[in-house]
Formats: C-alpha cells, structure tokens, sequence
C-alpha cells in the first residue's frame, strides 16, 4: 500500500522530525530497509545522549513573535553557567517547542511567562531533542547516514533546518545530519510550500497534529488526512 502512494502524482514532501525520513522515502532519496534502519538507530543514540545530558522540551503557546521566544532562549542560556535553553520547534505561529536542559528549563519557564506567553508546558519526552545536546549521538548517526546510498529526490523536499527545497543528494544527507541538533523549522517550511504554489496538503499517518498545524500557519488551501487502513483505500480508490 505504502509502494502505491508513493507512486500517485505529488508535488512535493516535508516531515516534521522524524517523520523526514518517511518524506525522503516517499520523495526516492531513500529505500524503505534504509530508512528504518536509520529511525532505529536514531531513536536509539537519542535517547543515550539524553541519559548523558539530562534535558526536557516545553511548548510555549502565545501570541509572541518568534523573536521575542528566541530572544528568551538567548538570554536563559548566557545565563545559565553552560546549562542550553533553544527554541526546537517552530511549530506554527505562535506555537514554538524549546529545548534544554532538564533542572535549569523546568526553574527558567517563567521567564517565558514574563514575556508574554499563555502557556509553558512540558512535554513528556527523554531528552533535549533538536538542541546542542544531542550533540553526543551525531557522529555515530552521521557515520551511518554517510555509510547509505541517498539519490537525489524525485521531488522537492523541504528540509527541516532550511524550510527549503532540496533535491540534491548530499545537500538531502547533510541536512539530515544536522536536523538532530537544529530546529525543526516547520513552520518556515509551511509558508514557502504555499508561496511555491503548493494548494493542497495531505498528512500521512496517525493522528492529525500536523493538519492542526498547518491549518493555523497558512490559509486558502485544502488540508487532507490518511490515518487509518480505510482512509488508506478510500484515498486510493
């Protein structure tokens, strides 16, 4: 069924963290074995780097610019005696995941109330994941992803750290090997997909965290969800 969508008519792919590999995939960048293999051991370092480096994300919910979170983040971790705050995720506007170190995170989130946001909550996770402190399992996953064949792709993939299309192979491979320490830029990667001319969006797999998110970043396109087995079949029918 997966080989079947993959061959239905797109015009580009984007996924959110770990759902990048599933768009490489889809785009030809990368085989299906491969890709698994690569999610695995990926999960896998993530979690051992944040048993290294103890670390936590928070969702700030607000109306605030991205600048005004950034600049928190800025402030938190040049104050922090080398404890790292990070903005991680730029969800949508007016949603961006930070990521940092456990204690200091947890004892900082106020400041991000004092800014202005309405909401600073935790997420239950195992690490600072997209932040500096997944810096131990980088080399190993980079020496992975190098040892793969990556072709260039079928179709654009708009790139977590860019929010670019790319197409290149080794400019694909690269990317994904600084995703694991930099932002998911998400909502950067929404708005350039519409400015390039994409109209309709279709999310592929559990659940529809990104139909939510894409719906509160751009406006004027239709927005379409694949979750279940029988979504499966009706989309291909």
């Amino acid at each position: 069924v997966v080989t079947e969508l993959v061959n239905f008519d797109f015009h580009a792919v984007a996924g959110h963290s770990v759902g990048e590999y599933g768009a490489l995939f889809a785009a030809g960048v990368l085989g299906f074995e491969d890709a698994l293999k690569l999610v695995s051991l990926r999960g896998n370092l993530m979690f051992k780097a944040g048993e290294y480096e103890p670390g936590t994300m928070f969702a700030v919910i607000s109306r605030l610019e991205d600048s005004i979170v950034e600049d928190v983040c800025k402030t938190l971790t040049k104050n922090g005696n080398g404890n790292v705050v990070v903005a991680a995720n730029y969800n949508s506007p007016g949603q961006i995941v930070v990521s940092g170190s456990a204690d200091y995170l947890r004892e900082s989130v106020g400041a991000f109330k004092e800014a202005g946001a309405k909401i600073v909550k935790e997420l239950v996770v195992s690490g600072a994941f997209h932040s500096p402190l997944m810096e131990p399992a980088k080399e190993e996953l980079a020496k992975a992803i190098n040892e793969i064949e990556f072709k260039d792709a079928k179709v654009p993939v708009y790139s977590n750290v860019y929010a670019e299309p790319l197409t290149n192979a080794n400019k694909i491979q690269e990317a994904l090997i600084a995703q694991l320490t930099s932002p998911v830029k998400w909502t950067q990667s929404m708005m350039n997909m519409k400015k390039d001319g994409l109209e309709r969006f279709i999310e592929i797999g559990p659940g529809n965290e990104l139909q939510g998110l894409t719906k509160r970043t751009i406006s004027d396109v239709e927005i379409l969800g694949i979750d279940t087995a029988v979504d499966v079949e009706n989309f291909i029918s």
